[in-house]
């Protein structure tokens, strides 16, 4: 079986565990020692399958209608790219509605590490990317 195929059955369990809602059958996809950074939020960087568990148990806690929609994928040796579309209704009322990237290193079928890009959709009213960028700081502007 070739690397894309492999990586292929892998991404549709990923897919499939998330849409489960089943944080085991999601754990059971990385290493033991699986390494997640999320760059733009280095706060949140963590180590370990346990983690991984813990992490998904509580978004599937808090959005009983979970989605996770894999928007495009491809493979470049063992790195993983994939871009997803997360959706559902927190338990507070409120929408989830989330896009971005991970990028994820395979070895032996199982995630090794992550680097994970995700972030909330926002509305930005009116403003073009001109008006955002050029905009007085000083402006109070809405993302």
């Amino acid at each position: 079986m070739s690397t894309e195929q492999e990586h292929s059955k892998l991404i549709e369990r990923i897919v499939e565990a998330e849409n489960s809602q089943d944080a085991d059958q999601v754990a059971a996809l990385v290493a033991e020692d699986y390494r997640s950074e999320t760059p733009i939020h280095p706060e949140r960087n963590f180590t370990g399958r346990e983690q991984v568990r813990q992490n998904w148990q509580a978004v599937f806690e808090n959005t009983s209608d979970f989605n996770a929609e894999l928007l495009r994928w491809t493979v470049n040796g063992d790195t993983l790219w994939t871009e997803w579309h997360l959706t559902g209704t927190q338990t507070d009322g409120t929408e989830l509605d989330m896009r971005g990237v991970g990028i994820w290193g395979v070895e032996d079928g199982l995630l090794q590490w992550g680097r994970i890009y995700m972030e909330p959709v926002t509305e930005t009213g009116d403003v073009t990317w001109e008006e955002f960028y050029t905009a007085d700081e000083n402006s109070e502007r809405e993302l």
